[in-house]
């Protein structure tokens, strides 16, 4: 009896398991089974045919192959790992060379290695529990240069592999890259006009909050959204490879190089639920729109054609910050911490202007009810851009750089205030923190209790606004929130009246 051993990586959502991977060769008639989910037909002869086409010879024995822990092995980033442990079992190569290596990649026929999805999330629990090196396809360099910590292998094939791990070879090891910073796909400050809206903006990045648009067509609700990730603080190098992590899992863009700029993502009005939370047909659920925006900015424009269907399973990620989905196998959990901007016109018949529209009070206010039904208590600002147009002849002198290097110090500000709880900006701090930990004057929430009683807010809205304030604190570098900060978050959070009125 021989066993041959080598490592994997289970990747479930953004998170993965080391698997041992276990190829015993026995007496009897040549047969290849397998004890462990996931190890299909289709895996047992693509390896088989890959290790006899780079010049091996297949054990002419019963060969056994399993994984311990017995979890599924979904997907084609086994192969490699699979082949490996079957050469080792077999004596081909030595078994000390590839002790505490992950290897990782799909084997085509002739022995290619190739890449596949969830590469970078894989590396990544590899370097956590602490294994030295993992071994991957060439084209997965781009994708895995950022990673430090653990020594990043390359090789274009199988042969390359076994040329390595009989000390015949050396494979490829790429240069170390520091996450980039691009230049904004928008910059705000090349956006004419929008004063009100520019602010508002500001406040929404300071802060974390969500943020509505309302406006006719062509007002610029999309340019706005699209300057938003650029006023963002940049992403912290460990929130990048998180960020590059969900984008490998969803195999959206495998060249893509890891970015500190926060993720913007455009989701269609028509997008289904499994493209919105995640899910599909494949054995692993790729993430969705919620969660490839993490650490960024999601934008629903037109956002009250999106169905019921769709719309009321996006409250639950918006308040917890994750989404769950549930298979046989399992729950899958992606992260859902972005921050959300909505637009939508004020009436269905998209008039540019609020003084082209026709249509009665009664169809507009039909009309933005879906929307408010739906997001009042989670959206913090609500921005008009009927009556926004000033100065569009014009264009405005701070720049995006600029406009972040004040959202970055309020951000540090609220960072700062909230560490011993465990948050990093005032969206996240829950209402049990604000109310109980923190005192404040009479005088400073008369505005906040007077919305109450008259029913212009809910409690989650007077905790959003109490939110909102402090950000609008941060922005002028004080310790409390004054009667005027309060005064003014109101003001932003009932912004969606006056088109009603």
């Amino acid at each position: 009896m021989r066993l041959g051993r080598s490592n994997t990586v289970a990747v479930a959502g953004v998170t993965g398991q080391v698997i041992e991977v276990h190829a015993d060769i026995a007496a009897g008639l040549p047969s290849v089974t397998a004890s462990t989910e996931g190890i299909g037909a289709e895996v047992r002869y693509r390896i088989r045919a890959a290790i006899t086409n780079s010049g091996e010879h297949w054990p002419d024995h019963r060969v056994t192959l399993a994984a311990w822990p017995a979890v599924p092995l979904s997907g084609a980033a086994h192969d490699l790992a699979l082949a490996v442990a079957v050469l080792t079992a077999s004596g081909a190569v030595p078994a000390e060379r590839g002790t505490g290596v992950v290897f990782l990649g799909e084997l085509a026929l002739d022995g290619r290695l190739r890449r596949c999805r969830g590469l970078l999330p894989a590396v990544l629990a590899a370097r956590q529990n602490n294994h030295p090196a993992v071994v991957v396809p060439e084209q997965a360099l781009t994708e895995l240069a950022a990673v430090d910590g653990i020594d990043i292998l390359a090789a274009p094939d199988l042969r390359a592999v076994l040329g390595w791990l009989r000390h015949q070879q050396p494979l490829t090891t790429p240069d170390r890259l520091v996450p980039e910073y691009p230049l904004p796909r928008t910059d705000i400050g090349d956006i004419a006009g929008h004063s009100h809206a520019k602010r508002a903006l500001e406040i929404a990045a300071a802060g974390g909050h969500h943020l509505a648009l309302l406006g006719g067509a062509g007002s610029g609700k999309t340019l706005l959204a699209q300057s938003l990730p650029g006023i963002l603080p940049p992403l912290t190098d460990a929130q990048a490879l998180e960020v590059a992590a969900i984008a490998s899992t969803a195999g959206t863009d495998p060249d893509q190089v890891v970015s500190t700029m926060p993720p913007y993502v455009a989701a269609h009005h028509s997008s289904s639920v499994s493209a919105m939370l995640g899910g599909g047909s494949s054995p692993q659920p790729l993430p969705g729109a919620l969660s490839r925006a993490h650490h960024g900015v999601l934008f629903l424009d037109d956002v009250t054609e999106l169905g019921t269907r769709v719309r009321e399973p996006l409250r639950a990620p918006l308040t917890e910050g994750e989404v769950r989905i549930a298979r046989r196998d399992g729950i899958t959990r992606y992260p859902t911490r972005f921050q959300l901007v909505v637009a939508s016109c004020v009436c269905q018949c998209g008039a540019a202007t609020e003084t082209g529209c026709g249509c009665s009070p009664m169809v507009r206010r039909r009309y933005l009810d879906r929307l408010a039904s739906a997001w009042t208590d989670h959206i913090d600002i609500w921005v008009d851009l009927f009556h926004n147009v000033t100065g569009l002849t014009t264009l405005a002198r701070e720049t995006s750089e600029t406009v972040r290097a004040r959202v970055s110090a309020a951000r540090a500000a609220a960072a700062w205030r909230w560490r011993e709880h465990g948050y990093n900006s005032n969206a996240e701090v829950p209402g049990t923190v604000l109310r109980h930990d923190f005192s404040y004057p009479t005088a400073v929430t008369t505005p906040i209790e007077s919305a109450l009683r008259t029913g212009r807010i809910s409690a989650r809205g007077a905790e959003g606004v109490l939110r909102l304030a402090w950000t609008l604190c941060d922005l002028r570098a004080a310790d409390r929130p004054n009667n005027q900060d309060v005064t003014d978050a109101l003001m932003l959070r009932q912004r969606t009246r006056s088109p009603l009125t």
